[in-house]
């Protein structure tokens, strides 16, 4: 291991790496399965106590007495709470957010294909439930990104939890209300996430539950899932940047730093072919870090086994090590990044070029910050309005069309053994 200038941003050749180390990068675990069981006891509290349960864990958690677990009402204050250019900034993101969800609906189809009237339809779930991370920041952002797809694809109830404090943030508390949520509720963690998915005296139950938050979060999403639809399982933030010799090392290194700042368990990388531009990005790093206000997390990620810079042999080897990575921000900066691009399928979100700040996805450009980490962009994309909806098909046929099939249907039927479905289309051509 090469280290270039500092003592946390690791320089690494991809083709040393060892079966562990690969692992180490790869195999980025969102870290549940260590406080899984004391979460399923709080889960199984909030199911059994209710509103009891809310009150006890956020006196135990977040060492604050909850009287009103409703705080809708509030939320609608927040608006005269904030300064003019923090609202103003909320509702320029709120805008662009929900103009990029509304090019998401699909719209209901039906077409007749051989005398088959065929089509699909799309309805929107009753009841959504958002969850708005507190905690070592505020994130008004995230409930903007969790809310306003859910109202774009017609859910009647959104509610949102958010944990309780003193002083709840009114930036975050604002957002929610220009997002459109129908109920807010001051609840956090494992015991916000049961409450979405149970119901409890004061929060109606709800049909999905989303929204990023720490591994208590997460997995009590894991254990509520079957029970309500989530979104999926996501941990720590990620950003992989693939750069050639065109890149800026001081704009990698402020979009790493911004995305390490998150969390002390946040993996942010850079891969490349210019061993030059490597040193450079680690020197960056190094220097850009010193002083910052989080610089004491910031550090803490640089060190993480995910974290680093990663010498690749040609851009073909760091394209491969790209899809493997599978991150949750992918940021291309090369002077052909289109065909990049072309070459890698895994990437919650993806940004290109120079002007195309992660924190501009993160904050207002529109595209949801909501997405999936640990390599889950190899199996599912980020937060959208299909993640609150539900499709049915129909079908009409004309008794030409179900003729054309009749020998297809009743030979698999009977096939299968399941000779009543073969009566079933039988009956109909008989006299």
């Amino acid at each position: 291991m090469i280290h270039a200038g500092n003592r946390d941003m690791k320089r690494r050749t991809i083709a040393d790496l060892d079966p562990d180390q690969r692992r180490g990068i790869f195999d980025r675990g969102s870290g549940i399965e260590a406080v899984r069981e004391d979460v399923a006891e709080i889960v199984e509290q909030v199911r059994t106590e209710g509103d009891v349960a809310l009150r006890e864990f956020s006196s135990e958690f977040d060492d604050v007495n909850v009287g009103n677990i409703d705080i809708t009402g509030q939320a609608e204050r927040a608006i005269d709470a904030v300064d003019e250019e923090v609202l103003d900034a909320i509702e320029t993101a709120a805008e662009h957010i929900r103009c990029f969800h509304e090019r998401q609906r699909p719209d209901d189809w039906r077409e007749t294909l051989d005398g088959r009237e065929l089509g699909q339809r799309y309805r929107p779930l009753e009841t959504a439930g958002v969850y708005a991370p507190g905690g070592t920041a505020a994130y008004p952002s995230s409930a903007l990104m969790g809310v306003i797809p859910a109202k774009v694809a017609g859910v009647e109830h959104v509610a949102v939890t958010t944990p309780p404090a003193d002083s709840i943030s009114p930036g975050t508390l604002a957002a929610i209300h220009v997002a459109g949520a129908d109920a807010v509720y001051q609840v956090g963690g494992a015991q916000a996430i049961a409450a979405l998915a149970y119901g409890t005296e004061t929060v109606q139950a709800c049909d999905v539950v989303v929204g990023p938050g720490n591994r208590w979060v997460t997995a009590a999403k894991a254990i509520v899932r079957g029970d309500v639809a989530i979104d999926f399982l996501a941990g720590p933030s990620e950003l992989l940047v693939v750069a050639d010799e065109t890149a800026e090392p001081e704009l990698i290194a402020a979009d790493m730093l911004a995305q390490a700042e998150h969390d002390t368990d946040a993996a942010v990388a850079a891969v490349t072919d210019d061993p030059d531009l490597a040193t450079a990005i680690c020197s960056a790093v190094d220097e850009q870090a010193s002083g910052c206000a989080r610089e004491e997390i910031i550090r803490a990620a640089l060190e993480n086994e995910a974290s680093g810079v990663f010498c690749a042999r040609s851009m073909s080897e760091a394209t491969l090590f790209a899809e493997e990575y599978a991150a949750e921000h992918l940021s291309i900066v090369a002077a052909d990044d289109e065909a990049l691009l072309d070459r890698i399928d895994s990437a919650g979100s993806v940004f290109l070029g120079r002007y195309s700040p992660v924190a501009a996805g993160d904050y207002a450009s529109g595209p949801n910050h909501i997405l999936p980490t640990g390599g889950g962009a190899k199996r599912v994309g980020g937060l959208s309005v299909a993640t609150f909806l539900r499709s049915s098909t129909t079908q009409r046929l004309t008794r030409d069309s179900l003729s054309d099939l009749r020998s297809a249907i009743t030979t698999l039927a009977r096939t299968e053994g399941l000779d009543a479905h073969a009566r079933s289309v039988e009956r109909r051509f008989e006299d």
